[in-house]
């Protein structure tokens, strides 16, 4: 059940109206305080420690009273005492027994509740406390309920006959929980319902014998909201949570997944804090899947936690399995975290000090293929110990820093080395000299590499490859930068700036054909990419350099100093055109000196129309190699988004060619474009819905849909998705795609710590499970 932020009952009767001694003015002292109003939220307010030793003040249109035997307020009467306020037609205070009794359009208000009664009675002697045929509000909270009687047996002790709770608005009965009586107990932080029943429309619809909930902000072990939906290819679905509140620092929800098509899923996630950091256990099981018999039993778990211990250890592990290759295309899974069909598995320690850290690393991966000694699986790292060196002032405008590495890598991939071990060692020096309008870095590294390489049983493919191997190769880089400010001309109240920036690379060629790739990719270039000084992530692979980079920036500010505009454009210009791609230097007839041309931007235009794109341009080919643009408009009532992304062939070839094969995920490179959109109908009713399609292949990639229904107390969304799950696995893969319909129901309340939001959100569009969603792609400095 739904975790209470507050009791929704006990507060209600937490009226524990006054002290154990009345101290009863009339309204006529004029140094009574000030009556708080009985529909105002205090729950902020601060009150001394003893509430109950507050002065009492009592105001009333007559009094009269029979000295030793009893004292009677009559018309209008109001009693306050700090945040606590009756009330009513008439108070009676009976001195000899010292019970208080209020009767005729009792209310009451303690700032957290209101409740209006027939009859309340508090005797002082032992703090108890009765009310009949009680109605109550939440002050600070959606909330209300009804009850015949109320009574109050001890300091925090609370038994209720005929009580009912609703988050529902007054003549709102579209649900409620009743029950035959009602215990709570603030000190436990518990409510225990007896014979309770959840009421649809006035009309029971469920019914227990018992049930617990938690009150104030304990957890409590009990179910969570249903969820139920209806898809093509797992038929019928209900989840069924169940949280477990196991200790202060650690808990457990579980879930029971039907699937109709499939079979009964057990899923669960056990989350606990120490003081070595944070983290969760997610684990999912299925002992026969209908769908697939030869699988047998299909489940996947993941570790992940990350944590800080004593300041200077951190802790990062992330480590995912699942039973077999096909597990996250055959089942909705959010277990681990995949890279390029891997399933990543990886441990980190690291100690950091002032002027050093080091750390070890241990990472391998699942792959997701069917042939698991396929040439493509990428190497453990078992493991690589790093260490790093600072010295930022090592002499005036001189600073110094050492980074080290040592790695052991191995797999199980036929026809490569079968293991390898590396060195690194690279210190470097840099002159940094910055103001407030420009800036200039100059550095210089030497990056000294060995390798000790098990080059039994390789294919021909590296026959290159020698087993020692020494790598000495310095790297020389400067960039200097600078801001220009003007007030523009075209537009009023725009301040423009104008920041140019240069860079001279120089990286000696080094032939590196006789080491394998471990750990290195090609990087993907962008604007920001122009001056980077490294082509390559890892060091396996040191590119050559003989180029100047060279691009400017533009943004304009508005009044108000919020940026509006901001475009970005640049290349590099290589001294030696053979490095523009060195591994394939065989023939650059007709190729210029140039790099693709990198051009990025952003736009906002009074904050309701939105730009985004990003273009690169080859010289050579004169055509784009990759391009991305998005335009949405934002109005009060929902928003509208296009977008567009493309990518050549030859390009995807060239950054991860190496380790998938491309002709298997793509046709002819990426074409792709999508609308998004969301409004709200009615104050009730909001919808959203997004579309992708596939220019190359000319096929729908996926397309969904979501109508919602939000009430004050109660909220139901209807969500119909149709989502391309894989590809042909016969050539041309294109021309079979598989698809899966899904259609789901979802069900629940409003209030009591479930929130549902009523307006257009655009990241709901990220929440369903789509693989294709809305991203906020506008960077711009607010």
């Amino acid at each position: 059940m739904s975790r209470f932020s507050r009791s929704f009952l006990a507060a209600a009767i937490s009226l524990a109206l006054f002290a154990p001694q009345i101290h009863a003015k009339d309204g006529s002292d004029n140094n009574a305080q000030k009556l708080p109003a009985i529909d105002q939220c205090l729950v902020n307010e601060t009150e001394p420690d003893n509430p109950n030793e507050q002065p009492i003040n009592v105001e009333a249109d007559n009094l009269e009273a029979i000295n030793g035997d009893k004292a009677t307020y009559s018309g209008n009467v109001i009693v306050v005492q700090g945040k606590k306020r009756i009330e009513a037609d008439s108070l009676t205070l009976h001195q000899q027994d010292n019970v208080v009794v209020a009767e005729g359009n009792v209310h009451f208000s303690d700032g957290q509740v209101k409740a209006v009664a027939d009859k309340a009675v508090n005797d002082l002697n032992n703090d108890e406390m009765s009310l009949e045929n009680t109605k109550y509000n939440f002050l600070c909270e959606a909330g209300r309920g009804e009850a015949k009687y109320i009574s109050k047996t001890g300091k925090a002790v609370y038994e209720i006959e005929d009580g009912s709770i609703t988050s529902c608005p007054e003549e709102d009965n579209s649900w409620r929980l009743r029950a035959s009586s009602i215990a709570i107990d603030q000190n436990e932080e518990q409510a225990t319902f007896y014979n309770p029943r959840l009421e649809v429309q006035n009309v029971p619809i469920f019914y227990l014998p018992l049930l617990t909930v938690p009150i104030g902000d304990t957890r409590k072990t009990g179910f969570l909201y249903p969820t139920v939906s209806y898809g093509t290819r797992d038929g019928f679905e209900m989840d069924i949570p169940v949280y477990w509140n196991l200790a202060p620092n650690y808990d457990l929800e579980t879930a029971f997944h039907y699937m109709q098509k499939r079979g009964s899923q057990i899923n669960g996630t056990f989350r606990y804090l120490t003081e070595f950091g944070e983290g969760q256990i997610r684990a999912e099981y299925l002992n026969e899947d209908k769908l697939h018999l030869d699988e047998g039993a299909r489940w996947g778990y993941q570790l992940e936690h990350n944590g800080i211990y004593q300041q200077s250890w951190k802790f990062e592990v992330d480590y995912s399995r699942v039973s077999d290759y096909s597990y996250f295309s055959d089942l909705d899974s959010h277990i681990g975290n995949r890279e390029d069909g891997q399933l990543i598995q990886e441990g980190k320690v690291t100690y950091r000090s002032t002027d050093w850290d080091t750390s070890i690393l241990v990472r391998q991966f699942q792959l997701l293929l069917e042939d698991q000694t396929s040439s493509s699986q990428p190497y453990r790292l078992m493991p690589q110990v790093t260490f790093n060196y600072y010295a930022p002032e090592l002499m005036r405008y001189l600073d110094f820093d050492l980074k080290s590495q040592v790695s052991r890598f191995d797999t199980d991939a036929e026809g490569k080395p079968s293991s390898a071990a590396r060195i690194h060692i690279e210190p470097g020096l840099k002159v940094p000299l910055a103001n407030t309008w420009g800036s200039w870095t100059t550095e210089a590294r030497l990056l000294t590499t060995y390798y000790q390489q098990q080059l039994d049983d390789v294919s021909s493919n590296y026959d290159s490859l020698e087993e020692s191997v020494t790598r000495i190769i310095p790297e020389f880089r400067s960039n200097a930068g600078i801001v220009l400010e003007r007030n523009t001309v075209l537009f009023d109240n725009y301040t423009q700036t104008l920041e140019p920036q240069v860079q001279y690379l120089y990286v000696p060629s080094k032939d590196q054909s006789n080491i394998g790739y471990y750990d290195t990719t090609l990087l993907q270039t962008d604007y920001y990419g122009l001056f980077r000084s490294r082509k390559y992530s890892g060091v396996d692979r040191i590119a050559s350099a003989n180029q100047f980079s060279y691009g400017a920036s533009s943004r304009f500010f508005d009044d108000a100093y919020k940026e509006r505009l901001n475009v970005a454009f640049g290349q590099i210009f290589y001294l030696d055109k053979s490095l523009k791609n060195p591994e394939n230097s065989d023939d650059y007839e007709g190729k210029t000196n140039y790099s693709a041309w990198a051009v990025e931007m952003d736009f906002n235009y009074d904050d309701y129309l939105f730009y985004h794109g990003g273009v690169q341009y080859d010289v050579d080919s004169s055509a784009l190699q990759l391009a991305n643009s998005t335009l949405e408009y934002r109005f009060a009532d929902g928003f509208i988004q296009g977008n567009y992304r493309y990518v050549t062939y030859e390009y995807i070839d060239n950054t991860v060619g190496d380790s998938l094969n491309v002709d298997s995920i793509t046709e002819d490179g990426i074409s792709q474009a999508g609308i998004l959109a969301g409004y709200q109908l009615s104050k009730r009713w909001y919808t959203s819905a997004q579309y992708f399609y596939d220019l190359t292949t000319e096929q729908s990639l996926e397309w969904l849909a979501n109508l919602r229904y939000t009430s004050d107390c109660w909220y139901m969304a209807f969500t119909y998705s149709n989502q391309l799950k894989t590809w042909g696995t016969t050539t041309p893969y294109f021309e079979d795609p598989t698809y899966e319909n899904n259609f789901s129901f979802n069900i629940g309340i409003v209030g009591f710590g479930t929130t549902v939001g009523s307006g257009a959100s655009m990241a709901e569009l990220d929440s369903s499970d789509n693989s294709l969603g809305y991203g906020r792609p506008f960077f711009l400095n607010n």
